[in-house]
């Protein structure tokens, strides 16, 4: 089966200058939603029209697209991917905004299709108000669809409705799509006209509507987000993850949790994020395409682009920034910040540091205050620490430098050359002691200030 991913609309009641199909749910955008739902069923097209080169920015490398141009209906718009069509295989329509289906409704919809030998199969759905939606006609043992303002009184009750998503025969929409007319007062060609044409038409009521349900402007946008968290949580919480407050926890639809792992309040994990078992992540905590091993304890901090190894401690205030790899058992305490840095097992920067594009071995401790100063303005250079050393406190390492395994640097030195392995190095100026220095300057001060 191919997929067909209609995403060619404007959305002017989203009032954006954004197309309306890459707002996100959950940090991602709705046509991925549907792209990787698309996708575990077959070759996935998408139909683009409104800033496509937005749209197409958003879709994997290997998802064709099919350039609507200008936009004159959802019949027009597979019109466009024609090319995208094969006579031997069925098609299925999609919309770049409807982001909540589930893959087992689209599994019954091409079981019922396949069994019926139909030309098209609909989703249908029971709507408590109906209006606005086509009504699906059962007569004589065929079906059709008839429009909201096209149907009379006694069609308008009917509350089966069209949900806009149809299996079809491929053979069968290469056949007749060319057939379509735009003789109505919008000027555009309709798919459900296409319905009309068909020999046979199977349907398929949904009984969660929700499931169906489209964006057209912000509010839904927020009402979707809220039922896409609460399924999302759900299945964690069933599969063994403890969520300790859902309706102040935000975790995206890619995320993967471990058993027996707790999420605290206020924490909003996305992307490709894997957690581990036994972890304990927030309260006040965002995770961003992250890995993250077993017994794993994260507090108040701050997760981008980060492998986190077993065991290992993080925060509170922590911000761990992409590049960064912690080792087993290493402690990243509070305002610590690291970038493209990779921390030993069992290493420690507890308090008031900034690690960039450093290597720092196994059993080192960074004592607080301490810096690499990797930047000159123009490019970053790498700072290397050896096993076992340690950094006194307030330390400036001036990449690029090494430290040696077991070597020591002083407390408030400035460090500019390499330092041998087990050597202590002092980079700080010799203190001066003037007795009485302190006293003399506000005596003289206070004689300044009688004359006045």
């Amino acid at each position: 089966m191919k997929v067909l991913i209609l995403a060619a609309g404007l959305g002017k009641r989203m009032k954006s200058k954004y197309p309306k199909v890459v707002h996100k749910i959950l940090g991602k955008p709705m046509i991925n939603w549907v792209v990787d739902l698309g996708t575990k069923f077959g070759e996935v097209g998408v139909v683009v029209g409104h800033k496509a080169e937005v749209v197409r920015s958003y879709l994997p490398e290997d998802v064709k697209t099919y350039l609507q141009q200008p936009q004159l209906g959802t019949g027009h718009a597979v019109m466009c991917a024609k090319d995208f069509l094969t006579p031997n295989e069925d098609i299925l329509i999609l919309y770049g905004d409807v982001p909540l289906l589930k893959s087992e409704t689209i599994e019954k919809l091409q079981q019922a299709h396949k069994e019926s030998g139909a030309d098209v199969t609909v989703l249908t759905f029971i709507a408590d108000d109906p209006t606005g939606y086509g009504r699906i006609i059962r007569e004589n043992g065929k079906v059709r669809i008839v429009e909201h303002k096209d149907a009379n009184d006694e069609e308008r009750k009917i509350k089966e409705v069209n949900s806009g998503i149809y299996i079809f025969s491929g053979s069968f929409v290469i056949d007749n799509i060319s057939k379509l007319k735009n003789d109505n007062a919008q000027g555009e060609y309709y798919l459900t006209d296409l319905i009309a044409m068909a020999g046979k038409v199977e349907t398929l009521i949904l009984d969660d509507s929700i499931q169906v349900s489209g964006v057209n402007d912000r509010v839904q946008l927020a009402q979707l987000e809220a039922v896409a968290r609460k399924r999302i949580l759900e299945d964690l919480m069933l599969s063994g993850v403890t969520i300790v407050d859902p309706s102040s926890t935000f975790i995206g639809p890619d995320v993967k949790v471990g058993m027996d792992t707790i999420i605290h309040p206020f924490t909003i994990i996305q992307g490709k994020t894997i957690i581990g078992e036994d972890c304990e992540i927030g309260p006040y905590t965002n995770i961003l395409d992250s890995t993250i091993g077993n017994v794993v304890k994260i507090i108040r901090s701050e997760v981008e682009k980060t492998t986190v190894y077993d065991n290992v401690s993080v925060g509170p205030f922590a911000r761990l920034r992409e590049g960064t790899v912690l080792k087993e058992k290493v402690k990243i305490g509070n305002f610590v910040e690291t970038k493209k840095s990779v921390i030993g097992k069992n290493s420690k920067a507890q308090h008031l540091t900034y690690l960039g594009d450093a290597t720092v071995g196994e059993g080192v401790n960074v004592g607080a205050g301490t810096i690499t100063c990797n930047y000159d303005g123009y490019k970053k250079y790498p700072t290397y620490i050896g096993d076992g050393a340690f950094i006194g406190s307030n330390s400036s390492l001036v990449a690029p430098v090494k430290i040696g395994k077991g070597a020591i640097t002083g407390a408030g030195s400035v460090i500019t050359e390499d330092v041998p392995d087990d050597a202590l190095a002092l980079g700080r100026a010799r203190q001066v002691i003037k007795e009485n220095w302190a006293k003399n300057k506000r005596e003289a001060l206070k004689d300044a200030d009688n004359k006045e």
